[in-house]
């Protein structure tokens, strides 16, 4: 039932892209840290090679995965068949944080839509693959993405952003620190 695979086949690839969701899940060293686990939407995930994946950090109440990866790295990507044959596939992998600032970040982010609320780019190199049944994954029927996230990002504004990452993202919930919105 659980296969792993040398890397991201073409075949897993064009699988991941019909995906709707993914899960993103990242935990600190402290053994008395906090597991993340972060579900994802939108068209924000990209396969960029065999083994490198990335996708768009949105801004949110919390940066505790953009921690995690600054501390150590570590995280997992996990995707679930909600429709049609059942599937699970994870990746597993070294991720880094690529902020608006970042040299890479304006090619990255062009892979994308745009997004009002794009608060990074995460660039994960992957390290295993591997998928199992999801037999009792339950089936959904896809009503639509939701924009909630798009119509809150634009009303802040680019000032209103600003203002609330400073405030909602420069530690996680465990003191690590994260994005540094100083001035």
């Amino acid at each position: 039932m659980s296969k792993q695979h040398s890397e991201i086949t073409p075949e897993l690839a064009e699988w991941i892209a019909q995906q709707r969701v993914f899960f993103v899940a990242s935990a600190p060293l402290a053994a008395s840290g906090h597991v993340n686990c972060s579900p994802k939407g939108g068209d924000s995930f990209r396969v960029l090679g065999p083994r490198t994946v990335a996708y768009l950090d949105y801004t949110g109440s919390g940066a505790e995965t953009a921690a995690h990866l600054r501390e150590n790295g570590r995280l997992v990507i996990m995707f679930c068949a909600f429709e049609g044959s059942p599937r699970i596939l994870r990746l597993h992998g070294r991720g880094e944080v690529l902020e608006q600032s970042h040299p890479e970040f304006a090619e990255l982010s062009a892979l994308f839509p745009p997004n009002p609320g794009t608060r990074a780019v995460v660039r994960v190199n992957v390290t295993r693959v591997s998928t199992s049944c999801g037999y009792s994954v339950p089936l959904y029927e896809h009503r639509g993405q939701r924009d909630a996230l798009d119509k809150w990002a634009a009303a802040k504004g680019a000032d209103g952003l600003r203002d609330y990452r400073r405030a909602k993202n420069q530690r996680s919930i465990d003191g690590l620190s994260v994005f540094d919105w100083g001035d």
